[in-house]
């Protein structure tokens, strides 16, 4: 029996799904709201893990293409006071391939290859239960049933009210982002203190870390403890009002990790909300969540890795039991929340220390996971 499935947002958790599900022999109707593939930025850099990122991408038949993208190099960390002082120089053995990094939009075109994605279609709801199926229902009134819906689409999920009432919460620290281009031309200086990874400053309650992509291109995010009204009195829309808002914030610290900010493009606003740790739901007959919808958690790396395995999980748990879509179902949803459940308490306690009253926390957590 060939189900109607379908999996709401491209993003890793929907398409490591799709991929695997559609290398298993079933289709699957991926279906998201950005009009193409390159219609916003993908995002920064990830690291993938092994037995997590790399696992799904494993059981996706992507790993040659993967080590021949990704960059071991990128591993690297050094670590800054405020002053500019180095605490930390680690760079991996060159043979180190633990948890290498690639672009977000290299990542997405990994995974789209032959795909049947069907962009521009951005859902609004999803109605379990009716009729002979999931009824998706879409921003432009049309509507379109399936046997299965997966919300694969984030932290503020238009398919997690099917099976959810919980919704994000704010966690008390904020987000800055901003890039720098061609940084090995134009700001010699900042490249090699970015180095092949990251540099990473710590200060009370808030840090810096700027992180090298490929091709030249550098992301800097800031964070630090605020109201999520913070920035009332900034039009954060004005580059230059928001930087010197920025640099304000950060006063005092070594002028070379100030010019990260200084040299920044346009800065976007991500505040950090999370589910709560133990987010779990009462299975609903033909709607799951997938990645951030379903345990959206503080972004220490383990985010995207989770995602993409419960992707590639879910597809191989349908495969298993194709006679049983909802058993099936089911059981991986137990696995996946126990799982997430781990790791969510995990990253909650190092956010805790990367953005500290004493910012001695987040060398010792760096020094901590070195060791493990």
């Amino acid at each position: 029996m060939r189900h109607r499935i379908a999996v709401v947002g491209g993003g890793p958790a929907g398409l490591t799904f799709a991929r695997v599900l559609h290398r298993l022999g079933y289709p699957v109707a991926v279906l998201e709201r950005d009009s193409a593939p390159d219609s916003r930025p993908a995002g920064g850099t990830l690291d993938l893990h092994e037995g997590l990122g790399q696992l799904a991408l494993e059981k996706a038949g992507l790993s040659a293409e993967f080590s021949a993208l990704s960059r071991p190099e990128g591993q690297a960390m050094r670590i800054l006071d405020t002053a500019g002082t180095v605490l930390r120089d680690w760079r991996p053995d060159p043979d180190e391939r633990a948890n290498p990094e690639i672009d977000r939009g290299q990542l997405r075109d990994l995974l789209l290859g032959s795909l049947d994605v069907r962009w521009g279609r951005e859902v609004t709801r999803v109605v379990p239960g009716a009729g002979d199926g999931v009824v998706v229902h879409f921003a432009d009134g049309r509507q379109e049933t399936f046997d299965l819906v997966v919300g694969a689409d984030g932290a503020w999920s238009r398919v997690r009210p099917a099976v959810s009432p919980v919704t994000p919460q704010y966690t008390g620290v904020t987000s800055v982002e901003t890039s720098l281009d061609d940084v090995d031309t134009r700001h010699p200086d900042l490249a090699r203190l970015v180095g092949d990874g990251s540099v990473a400053v710590y200060g009370v309650n808030r840090s810096l870390v700027a992180q090298r992509n490929s091709g030249g291109h550098v992301k800097v995010y800031v964070k630090f403890r605020a109201p999520l009204d913070w920035h009332a009195d900034v039009d954060l829309t004005d580059v230059e009002a928001t930087r010197s808002s920025l640099l304000a914030l950060f006063d005092g610290w070594a002028a070379p990790v100030l010019d990260l900010l200084a040299h920044g493009g346009a800065f976007v606003h991500r505040p950090i909300f999370v589910l709560p740790e133990s987010h779990t739901w009462a299975h609903v007959r033909g709607v799951t969540l997938l990645g951030d919808a379903a345990h959206l958690m503080p972004p220490l790396g383990a985010g995207a890795n989770l995602a993409m395995l419960d992707g590639a999980e879910l597809a191989e748990s349908i495969a298993a039991g194709p006679d049983d879509l909802d058993e099936a179902v089911g059981a991986f949803e137990e696995r996946m929340s126990a799982r997430a459940g781990r790791w969510a308490r995990i990253t909650t306690a190092g956010l805790e220390r990367l953005v500290s009253r004493d910012p001695a926390d987040a060398v010792a957590l760096f020094d901590e996971v070195q060791r493990s």
